[in-house]
């Protein structure tokens, strides 16, 4: 394995560094080792290709460390053995190697030490549509295709046209995408949200105003109907206009002309009409909320968008869009790596691509130039773990190992119960110090065995998110797991 070409070593243990660095040597990577006294020597700014950092005895020198680390953030980063380094808000944290190595175990690691270099991240066939057309509906699922399908038929058409689908999914640029391929492309695109404006000022908004017509009405204005003419007027969130409103509207899609506010003279407009909402228009109109003589008006030609959750396999191609949106409008690039894209397919996103570009900004702003990892990502979007690189243990295992083994044994022997209350019983019944004594590190060692089991089963096994339901650090966890020999 020649991969590598120079490793990091840093190791307050003479005798760790001295076996640590045999090894590196003999697997093909060369390395030089230094203890914690001798980072004033050290040149950060060489072409590390990676850092295993051991035991540091003191705690200044573990801050010196960090901080280096923090500001040579393009150095990907191994933690060795049972060390709590407090590393894992570092964006270069690759994942932890343990004790004793061998060349599995560190042939994995080197890798993933490779791919944190090359920024490996994710890696999407270009599509060969137009890049104008379609703009931002990105992705090959069979919904977002049938999505683009209906917008190039209705695109040239003139009729009405209502967009429906959840908070977040994109209805408003579908709305933009009817407009700019359609005839009224050279008019102005006017969208407005009927919900976001009072239902006394709606009126004025959409079909605008002569002067006087009410208080504070000092000089006549044009409505968006009018501001739209020879375009595109987009309704947004038409489910959520009053009814008075809905009879109005229904007149000026029929006509097409209309009064200003407190004028008598009639307005005709050639106007396109999108509307869009999230709401149940059908369950509104048999609740009286909604007029059916409207919808139909309004739903000539529906386009239904699908939720993000129904087409997960859209969220590598999502994510360089909105990525390459982000770039051009000044931020950072950022890279995710295979594993935290695969986290993120996991998630149910209730917010839909809105809530996908939220978190992208957030990732831009929290770790510019880097490559965000799983262990990166807020708690909520954790479907998996930074690797743990477990050693292969032989037939016989080592005394540690049999540590545990024996206090396994201990627990399922003595202090396991078959029952659920009798587990409550137990450590309900010592209100007071009982007159014989109790064993305290036993009791104790029992109710953190239950309660990790409790938290992992909760969180499906991921460590990070149980540290987090047990107000822990991920590493502390870890350590528990391996004292008292659990599985995920």
């Amino acid at each position: 394995m020649h991969g590598l070409t120079k490793l990091l070593v840093i190791d307050d243990d003479a005798q760790s560094r001295l076996t640590l660095s045999n090894i590196l040597e003999f697997v093909g990577e060369h390395c030089d080792a230094f203890s914690s006294s001798q980072l004033p020597q050290l040149d950060w700014s060489l072409s590390w290709t990676g850092c295993i950092l051991g035991s540091i005895h003191r705690d200044d020198d573990r801050a010196a460390v960090i901080a280096q680390l923090q500001q040579h953030h393009h150095i990907p980063l191994l933690i060795l053995g049972n060390v709590d380094h407090r590393v894992e808000n570092l964006t270069s944290y690759v994942g932890d190697l343990e004790l004793p190595l061998n060349y599995p175990q560190l042939s994995e690691a080197l890798r993933h030490c490779k791919e944190f270099l090359g920024r490996k991240g994710v890696n999407v066939i270009a599509s060969t549509r137009k890049n104008t057309l379609f703009r931002s509906l990105v992705g090959q699922s069979p919904g977002i295709q049938e999505v683009r399908h209906l917008i190039e038929q209705v695109s040239h058409a003139d009729a009405n046209v209502l967009i429906l689908g959840e908070s977040g999914t994109g209805k408003e640029v579908v709305a933009r995408n009817i407009h700019y391929h359609s005839s009224y492309s050279k008019g102005p695109f006017v969208p407005i949200n009927c919900g976001a404006i009072p239902p006394d000022l709606l009126e004025s908004e959409l079909f605008g105003h002569e002067k006087g017509a009410f208080t504070g009405a000092l000089t006549a204005r044009k409505g968006r109907f009018e501001l739209a003419n020879g375009g595109t007027i987009f309704l947004d969130e038409i489910g959520d206009m009053p009814m008075p409103m809905q009879v109005k509207l229904l007149r000026v899609l029929q006509e097409r002309s209309f009064e200003r506010v407190g004028g008598n003279s009639t307005i005709k407009v050639n106007v396109r009409v999108v509307a869009a909402t999230h709401r149940n228009l059908e369950q509104m109109i048999a609740d009286d909320t909604f007029r059916e003589d409207l919808y139909y008006r309004l739903n000539v030609f529906p386009i239904e968008m699908p939720a993000l959750r129904e087409r997960k396999a859209d969220i590598p191609l999502l994510l360089q869009e909105l990525m390459a949106r982000m770039e051009a409008e000044g931020g950072k690039p950022v890279c995710f790596t295979p594993r935290a894209v695969n986290s993120l397919m996991e998630h149910h996103w209730p917010g839909n691509v809105r809530e996908l570009a939220n978190l992208i900004e957030r990732m831009v702003i929290l770790y510019p130039n880097s490559l965000v990892d799983v262990n990166h990502l807020p708690t909520k979007y954790r479907y998996s773990d930074i690797p743990e690189f477990q050693p292969e243990m032989n037939c016989f295992g080592n005394v540690e190992e049999q540590e545990r083994d024996v206090l396994a044994n201990i627990f399922s022997e003595d202090f396991c119960f078959e029952e659920q209350n009798e587990f409550d019983d137990h450590f309900d019944a010592p209100q007071a110090l009982p007159s014989t004594g109790v064993n305290l590190k036993e009791m104790v060692a029992e109710l953190e065995v239950n309660l990790i089991n409790q938290a992992l089963e909760a969180q499906a096994g991921i460590v990070a998110r149980a540290a987090d339901m047990l107000g822990m650090r991920r590493t502390t966890l870890v350590e528990k797991m391996r004292k008292y020999n659990l599985q995920r």
